[in-house]
């Protein structure tokens, strides 16, 4: 394939991962447009992305499909979901800016801590544990997006603070910035 890969090819791409079973029975284009609110909220980054316990690619597939001038890191430590994310990103002509570890999330901090500008966690785990990760993955002027369960907050202002970050937004995503460049 050559250029950007098309709205379709994403979709079936995400549906052979849901074939592969690790893609939850949900629509793909739900999938898709929630993911699409990761894109949104991650607009004002350059750089690198860096996308944790990225499963099946989302939000990681979407955003690069969505924003070509980004570089994308994809981080999971399961080889049957990183074999897969290897094929979906050559399939999308995604290679050179897209890039799969097969590792867990502290490995990925011990060899690149605060470097990337955007870190993206969908269904990772506990909201502390997220942040924290996420928290020590961030450049000091970077954005952390978590996606958020439709019942609503679960950030603790303390447990922000202790990160030193702010809680910028929330709707399907929730977003956090360092407390000293939160406008």
């Amino acid at each position: 394939m050559t250029g950007r890969p098309t709205d379709d090819e994403l979709l079936e791409t995400l549906r052979i991962a849901q074939r592969f079973g690790v893609l939850g029975p949900v629509r793909v284009v739900d999938v898709v447009a929630h993911a699409r609110a990761f894109v949104a909220a991650l607009e004002p980054v350059h750089g690198r992305v860096v996308d944790l316990g990225s499963g099946a690619g989302v939000p990681g597939l979407v955003v690069a499909h969505d924003r070509p001038d980004l570089e994308i890191v994809l981080v999971d430590r399961r080889s049957k979901r990183t074999d897969l994310l290897e094929r979906a990103i050559r399939r999308l002509g995604m290679d050179g800016r897209v890039e799969v570890r097969c590792e867990d999330v502290e490995r990925t901090i011990s060899n690149e801590p605060a470097a990337f500008d955007g870190v993206t966690a969908r269904s990772f785990g506990p909201p502390s544990r997220t942040l924290a990760l996420a928290a020590r993955l961030r450049a000091p002027d970077g954005v952390i997006v978590v996606s958020e369960p439709p019942d609503g907050d679960r950030w603790p202002p303390e447990m922000v603070a202790a990160h030193g970050l702010v809680h910028v937004r929330q709707g399907p995503v929730a977003v956090f910035s360092a407390a000293d460049v939160a406008g």
